[in-house]
């Protein structure tokens, strides 16, 4: 079993680059009860930024990988424009100072190519960040619509990825396990929980 986590939501702290963020008090809570949730025994992963790090680590020890990292994305204004920018960017549009959208994908699927060996068939969790893991969904299975997919992710999220059948599906939580409404600011979006 393979399951990529998308992480919890950080405190923003407009001082300090994105990636340096750790999680913010609910999303310690969301991420601590997520990880309740996930196979026991699993080989557990992050990128080296902390936000990821912290989402899995109630699960057990946690070896991080920089492969895993979100997209480096230099010079990136701090405003409220983020979301547009960062969805075009998943849909293809360049801009500068961003990482190349195939050298993600490739560095991505290196990682889990060594990590799915080092597994050795105990189920693999995987936590990471939205571009990233979106840009690496679109080139090992073809996603139809990056941009609508990355912009439905959940802080955090957990999605079960089936690389023979080619194959991406959300593991569902619990329904009284909170998550983040999908990639909203987290400076102003609302924790809420999800109702059936």
């Amino acid at each position: 079993m393979l399951l990529i986590v998308r992480h919890a939501a950080p405190a923003i702290v407009a001082a300090a680059p994105p990636d340096q963020w750790e999680l913010g008090e609910s999303g310690r809570a969301v991420a601590a009860a997520m990880c309740a949730t996930l196979p026991r025994g699993a080989v557990l992963v992050s990128s080296g930024e902390p936000k990821a790090r912290q989402t899995i680590e109630a699960a057990g020890p946690v070896s991080t990988d920089a492969r895993f990292n979100e997209v480096r994305r230099a010079g990136e204004p701090f405003d409220d424009g983020f979301f547009a920018r960062r969805k075009a960017y998943v849909s293809g549009v360049d801009h500068d100072g961003w990482e190349p959208r195939t050298e993600v994908a490739a560095r991505f699927a290196e990682g889990v190519d060594h990590w799915l060996a080092r597994a050795a068939g105990r189920p693999l969790v995987i936590a990471s960040h939205g571009m990233a893991l979106t840009l690496w969904l679109t080139s090992a299975i073809g996603l139809p619509a990056p941009s609508e997919f990355w912009a439905d992710l959940r802080l955090p999220d957990r999605l079960r990825v089936d690389l023979d059948g080619r194959a991406v599906s959300r593991w569902e939580p619990p329904d009284d396990l909170p998550v983040e409404t999908p990639l909203m600011d987290p400076r102003i979006s609302p924790t809420r929980r999800r109702s059936r």
